[in-house]
């Protein structure tokens, strides 16, 4: 089993998006998303500045392609609508519509400008191919536990780590496993009076 660790810089409900009874990680870490296979584990820790807390874990169970997630109706509706007030239909991660010449529009969503594509985070995104799907996951937010001392191999700075000892492994799954799965908490930056997060995890 592949165990990845990586720091989620912004912690928005948008990348991981937790929400609608799933997790999904459709943009950022296209390395991650290109290798990671079904029955891995992702984990995502806070900035060092925050103390590197657990934001996330996910173990996925399916992997999808653009095309394939975008056309799925069980991902509707994390496709953004920024016709709705509640931000947790603005933080869909589900942005890659296909398009009849084999490319992709960038709708839009946290990674645009706008109603405009940006060309950077486009081809960022698309290169990672994959969007890992999870029903096992927990997602914590900005408050996240913090490591054990015998996890701390897990604490990643630029980049992210995926090689780890059994022993490593064993002990993480012995840990996650004590936090109660689904959505704990609201992503770090998310305004204090929006409740959607709740409402629709």
């Amino acid at each position: 089993m592949k165990l990845y660790s990586y720091i989620v810089t912004h912690d928005t409900g948008f990348s991981p998006n937790p929400f609608w009874g799933c997790c999904t990680l459709a943009d950022c870490k296209p390395t991650i998303r290109r290798t990671a296979e079904v029955g891995a584990w992702i984990v995502g820790l806070s900035p060092k500045a925050n103390g590197n807390r657990k934001v996330f874990a996910m173990e996925v169970d399916e992997i999808l392609d653009y095309s394939s997630y975008h056309s799925d109706g069980r991902f509707a509706n994390k496709i953004p609508d920024y016709s709705r007030g509640e931000v947790v239909w603005k933080a869909g991660d589900n942005i890659y519509k296909p398009l009849l010449n084999g490319d992709f529009q960038q709708l839009r969503s946290m990674h645009s400008h706008g109603d405009e594509e940006n060309p950077e985070t486009k081809a960022h995104d698309l290169g990672g191919m994959n969007v890992p799907v999870a029903r096992n996951f927990h997602y914590f937010g900005g408050s996240g536990p913090e490591l054990p001392q015998h996890l701390e191999e897990l604490k990643v700075g630029r980049a992210y780590k995926n090689r780890f000892t059994p022993e490593t492994i064993r002990d993480f799954l012995e840990f996650i496993s004590s936090y109660p799965k689904g959505v704990s908490a609201p992503p770090k930056k998310w305004p204090g009076s929006d409740t959607s997060w709740k409402q629709k995890a």
